[in-house]
């Protein structure tokens, strides 16, 4: 017979059926029944220090185990500090399924302290924003929340919870696990796609968006192999085929190989598996362009609104990429590609950007992300932010399985450090390294403690420039000379991580980092290594100098 039980605990026990082994939180008054109710249910709770980290760390847990991360935070600031975190989950594609604590329903529409409308806040930055009002009512919420949340193309979901409703108790019984309905590709799909193939001189497969798993990747490896296709990651999505792979071409990020661009624009059958195709993949909308017709677009997505959202597709399949990509590996290849030489010289041009091209000063990451990349296991999870240093680890870092990358594609800043540290409370066995630029990684450095709380023992490489070094690159190209806003006073980053009561450790020179890396290694606990670079080091490219000129040369 089913017990009345107050708000709190028919949440927990909901998320219990859920599935859910670990929730990020930052505590408030707002949901003390919640958090009385995750008490006795075996759920880890990880109390974190600032509401963004905290979101990052959820949204980091839906990429890595495409079930939904879970966050708890309370009313007014605490939700508002969230929404960075909530904006990556949308924009990334990523299950997420977000609890508000919220105002008595006594006394809304007064502004009371913390009141906020969250129906209007966050309509724009999540699948589906509700707010309970009455406590029966919670399985059905709940269970619906984390059905939208993975059902088409996936996403966050905001559930608000007035005090007083989790607070009161019900006598109601439990919801059973949410079973989201999948758009599953059909052979009939594959074959239509394997005929349009058929046609093509050049053509260029895109792959990307939510939901890949490592067989989903090993499907695609053997289809691209068995009909020898040049394959492309979207931007943050290079883990999804492994990149040494004869058939990899490499990735369309925000400093895209200007081969593979010119690649883009020749092709003339484009097969694009799960990614939107948005600006990053297209640099600016002018590797395709929207008002023009282009090559021949072969579309699929889980989301049916996608294809012929921005550029028309001759053909749009509604399916999520596992399913698509299954029936796509059953296919028999054709004998004999027409395209085998293009596809042998898009590989040529990645090989070719993997070459290092000298940086300024004695510490030099076009040496140290290839070493990254030789040494460390092929399972370790690479996490960052937002920032010119990324542009090394995309350029220079080669994956090798599925879901070692953990990257937001909305650029967020600050990412980085909390992804890490939910990779390693699910991964423990597992190494994983944070790579931050000054400027990104304090934007979450607080949640040191949180690692250290919850022992959470990952690598932090800061690559010091003392710079907003994307902010000063467009700087310098825009207006070049006049630099307002992007300069950084630091504090010692590895004198601050011993201050928390990790590892920390300063390289001056390249020669000195493999050593460095091994200590941070070696002292089992958050670990922080500070890189510091040279004033000149800007981008990939060029040199911060180089980059002045070049726009004193358009202006």
């Amino acid at each position: 017979m089913t017990q009345a039980r107050h708000g709190g605990k028919i949440l927990a026990d909901q998320l219990a059926i859920e599935g859910v082994e670990r929730v990020f939180s930052v505590p408030g008054e707002s949901f003390l029944a919640a958090l009385d109710g995750l008490y006795e249910s075996g759920i880890q709770n990880i109390v974190c220090r600032q509401e963004g980290g905290a979101a990052m760390m959820a949204e980091a847990h839906g990429k890595l185990t495409n079930r939904p991360g879970v966050l708890f935070v309370t009313r007014g600031p605490g939700a508002t500090n969230a929404s960075a975190g909530i904006h990556v989950a949308m924009q990334d594609s990523t299950p997420m399924v977000v609890f508000v604590g919220q105002i008595d329903t006594s006394h809304r529409d007064r502004e009371a302290f913390q009141e906020v409308d969250y129906k209007r806040f966050f309509s724009p930055l999540a699948k589906w924003v509700a707010e309970v009002d009455h406590t029966a009512r919670l399985p059905e919420y709940i269970a619906r929340a984390f059905q939208i949340a993975q059902s088409g193309r996936p996403g966050p979901v905001v559930l608000a919870l007035p005090e007083n409703m989790l607070s009161a108790q019900a006598t109601v019984p439990s919801r059973p696990r949410a079973r989201p309905a999948s758009q599953t590709a059909t052979n009939r799909d594959a074959h239509r796609i394997a005929k349009a193939l058929s046609g093509a001189k050049s053509p260029l497969m895109i792959i990307g968006g939510p939901g890949w798993s490592q067989t989903a990747r090993n499907d695609l490896e053997r289809f691209a192999a068995g009909w020898d296709l040049p394959v492309a990651a979207a931007f943050r999505r290079q883990d999804y085929i492994d990149n040494r792979h004869d058939c990899y071409a490499g990735d369309l990020n925000v400093g895209i190989n200007p081969a593979l661009a010119q690649r883009m624009q020749q092709a003339d059958c484009l097969l694009v598996l799960g990614s939107r195709l948005g600006d990053i993949a297209t640099a600016g909308y002018t590797l395709l362009d929207p008002a023009q017709l282009g090559p021949q677009l072969l579309h699929v997505h889980p989301n049916p609104d996608e294809p012929g959202h921005i550029f028309a597709p001759d053909i749009a399949i509604a399916a999520d990429s596992a399913s698509m990509l299954a029936q796509l590996a059953s296919l028999t290849p054709p004998p004999k590609p027409a395209w085998a030489d293009w596809r042998r010289a898009a590989r040529e041009d990645f090989e070719g950007w993997l070459t290092p091209k000298e940086t300024p000063g004695p510490v030099k990451m076009e040496q140290i992300i290839p070493w990254l990349s030789d040494h460390l296991p092929q399972d370790a999870i690479l996490t960052n932010g937002a920032g010119n240093y990324a542009a090394f680890l995309h350029r220079y870092f080669q994956y090798k399985t599925c879901h070692t990358q953990l990257a937001p594609t909305s650029g967020s800043m600050g990412y980085g450090f909390p992804a890490a540290i939910s990779a390693k409370l699910h991964h423990p066995d597992r190494d994983v390294i944070c790579l931050a630029g000054d400027g990104c990684f304090q934007m979450t450095c607080n949640e040191m403690s949180t690692a250290i709380q919850h022992g959470a023992h990952v690598i932090v490489l800061v690559f010091n420039n003392g710079k907003y070094g994307t902010i000063r690159m467009h700087q310098e190209k825009t207006y070049p000379g006049r630099v307002s806003g992007t300069a950084l006073t630091n504090p010692d980053f590895a004198a601050l991580a011993r201050s928390y009561g990790g590892f920390g450790i300063t390289v001056t020179k390249t020669e000195d980092f493999a050593e460095a890396f091994a200590q941070a290694k070696a002292a089992n606990t958050l670990a922080v290594v500070e890189l510091q670079l040279d004033d000149e080091v800007l981008s990939t490219g060029l040199t911060l100098s180089q980059t002045r000129a070049q726009g004193e040369a358009s202006s």
